[in-house]
This record gives structure tokens, C-alpha cells and sequence, in this order.
């Protein structure tokens, strides 16, 4: 079940219409997707941002409302959510197919870009590492780069989490760079502590293990539900992935991955003490707000307050999946999500 607020156009002399949302467009037939990657610097001296780029073979030209740039959360890296091959199909892959230039980054710290050197050292021995204001200068660094070797002047962006702080914070200070906004489970002020603080002291960075990803991954869901919830093989297959990209946790038994924490202290420091880390009223462009029905992470409310302080967006969408935690991107339910995010992307508005 989707369960869909109706857009709400911006008209002349402050007026609201409502448009009709036409039915999601066929794919176009299959063509062979080209891939590139590669590293470029970020504003940290000495360290590298990993962008990786998908696109349709036979395409020659790139325009601004066809390229999208995607960004992780707060502990896992993109590539793995983005660009796993879950039943012989990613999500990057899935709009690169619809004739995208997709794009994908890895902040410091995660997946296969560079990690600060306070990473290799005890957790407790540096301060917690990459803030959300870190985190926008390393999207700042990937957009600047696409816009200039695509040679356009502006672009779409998705963000999941975390990154959808990450992208509303970039957006609401860099309009004329964003064609749309998705912003997909997004955190705002929360009176429980994020499933990511374990409480204590916050050092530079936290581990993870397989075992606590997956009780974190089904909280919320009701135990006659959760067998059912991600099709067979597909956690495996994730982990085995997600967990390959950290070189120490990688060799450790049971395997573990490092994530700054950054986010934990941002939580504590303003989503707990009643201080967003931006204004959504700043975004003047197109947004898209998508959310899943069990999502324990960032509960539906938080999507409903963003939604409510998108009041400059030209227009704006609201849509929530049923069946679905924070991570329906890989559960039975995703191609809701692709869909939904697909026929916003394609939509040419008012």
C-alpha cells in the first residue's frame, strides 16, 4: 500500500491547486549502462571523496534535469545502498535506465572514500568526527565536480537519513544549484535518542556488527511480519558487501564497520535539544518527501514536520510506503519506492 499526499502547487497570488499525478512511465527498453569511478579531493587536505557515475551507454548529451546525485546515512556507505545488484537490479541502475546521468558519493569516513587518520587510532582519543557541516562541504566537492565535467549548471538530489540533512542543508544554501529534492526518511527534531547512540562518551567514530545492523533493521516490525519483510538472500548479500568496504572491520571476527560519529554528537547537540540543523522554508525548489510505514529510525512524524516547513517549495509531494522500515530500499516493497521517486523526477511540474 502507498498511501500518497496530494502535491501542493505554488500558484500566482499565494492561490493552491492540486495536480494530478499521471501514472508512472514505462522503463525504456533495456540498454547497456556504462560505469565510471573515481576519486576527488575534498576540502579535508590529503583526503578523497569515491563518486561513482551510471549512465546509459548510447547517451551523448547530459542535461541538468536528467543527472542525480544520491548520498548515504549516517553509517553506511552509498554504494551499497544505491548500486547492490538486488535481483539483478540497483536503484542507481534503475533510473540510469529511465535515461539518468546517476551519480553516487562516499563521505570521509565511509565506504571506499578516504578516512580521516583519528579513524585508525581509539575511538576515544579524538573528538567525534565528520559534523553535518563537513558532510555538505563533501557534497558541495561531488556537485562542483559533476556540473563542471557535465558542463550543466544545476542537478538533482536524493538523499536518505542522515543525507537528507546533508541535502536540504546544501540545498536550502545552493537553490540555483538544485533542480529537484529527494529527500527520503528525513530526521528532524526527536524526543527518543537515534537508534545509532548507545549512550556514554561519543568518540570520533562507532563500530557495528552484522548481528546488531539486523536488530536495528527490523525494529519496530511485528514478529509475523518480519520473515516475510526482506526476500531471501538479500541481508546476506548486503552485508557481505557493506562490511567488505571497511579494511580493519573487514579482518576482525565477527567482521565490524566503522562510522564517524558525527551524527551522534549532531543528534545530541541539536536534534534532541530542540535545534534543527536547517530551515526547510530555505528550499525553493521542488521536494519530494518519501517514508515507509515502520520506520524506526526517523518514525513518521519527523516526515510530516519536514513536509509542513516546506513552504517555499514550488510544489512539493508527500509519500508514504506501507510495509517498510527505514531500509525498504532493500525489502519486498522497494520498487514502490523507485517508482515513486521516479515519477517525481520525471514529473515537468505545474
Amino acid at each position: 500500500m502507498v498511501l500518497r499526499f496530494l502535491s501542493i502547487l505554488a500558484a500566482a497570488g499565494g492561490a493552491l491547486t492540486v495536480q494530478a499525478q499521471a501514472p508512472a512511465a514505462g522503463q525504456t527498453p533495456a540498454v547497456p549502462l556504462a560505469m565510471h569511478e573515481e576519486l576527488i579531493a575534498s576540502e579535508a587536505p590529503g583526503l578523497r571523496l569515491y563518486l561513482r557515475n551510471k549512465h546509459r551507454q548510447d547517451q551523448t548529451e547530459y542535461t541538468a534535469e536528467k543527472t542525480v546525485l544520491f548520498v548515504h546515512g549516517s553509517t553506511y556507505p552509498a554504494e551499497t545502498a544505491f548500486d547492490l545488484p538486488l535481483n539483478g537490479l540497483s536503484w542507481m541502475e534503475y533510473i540510469a535506465k529511465a535515461g539518468y546521468d546517476v551519480w553516487l558519493v562516499d563521505l570521509r569516513g565511509y565506504g571506499r572514500s578516504d578516512r580521516p587518520k583519528e579513524m585508525d587510532a581509539p575511538a576515544a582519543a579524538h573528538e567525534p568526527l565528520m559534523r553535518t557541516p563537513e558532510a555538505v562541504e563533501d557534497v558541495s566537492s561531488a556537485v562542483n565536480h559533476i556540473l563542471s565535467v557535465r558542463k550543466i549548471a544545476k542537478l538533482n538530489l536524493i538523499g536518505w537519513s542522515w543525507g537528507t540533512t546533508i541535502m536540504g542543508m546544501y540545498t536550502a544554501g545552493h537553490n540555483d544549484n538544485v533542480v529537484k529534492l529527494v529527500l527520503y526518511a528525513p530526521q528532524w527534531l526527536r524526543t527518543q535518542p537515534s537508534l545509532t547512540d548507545k549512550g556514554g562518551p561519543v568518540g570520533a567514530y562507532r563500530t557495528v556488527s552484522i548481528a546488531e545492523t539486523k536488530e536495528r533493521w527490523l525494529k519496530g516490525v511485528a514478529p509475523d511480519k518480519r520473515e516475510a519483510l526482506i526476500p531471501a538472500g538479500w541481508f546476506e548479500q548486503w552485508a557481505a558487501a557493506t562490511f567488505a568496504t571497511d579494511p580493519w572491520g573487514s579482518q576482525q571476527e565477527p567482521k565490524k564497520l566503522r562510522a564517524p560519529n558525527g551524527t551522534v554528537a549532531d543528534s545530541r547537540d541539536f536534534w534532541a535539544s530542540g535545534k534543527p540543523r536547517y530551515d526547510p522554508s530555505e528550499i525553493k525548489v521542488p521536494a519530494l518527501i518519501v517514508h515507509a510505514e515502520w520506520d524506526a529510525d526517523l518514525p513518521s512524524p519527523m516526515s510530516y514536520a519536514v513536509f509542513a516547513k516546506l513552504s517555499n517549495a514550488p510544489w512539493k509531494r508527500f509519500v508514504e510506503i506501507g510495509e517498510g522500515t527505514h531500509t525498504v530500499l532493500m525489502e519486498k516493497n522497494r520498487m514502490q519506492l523507485f517508482r515513486e521517486v521516479q515519477l517525481f523526477l520525471d514529473d515537468p511540474g505545474p
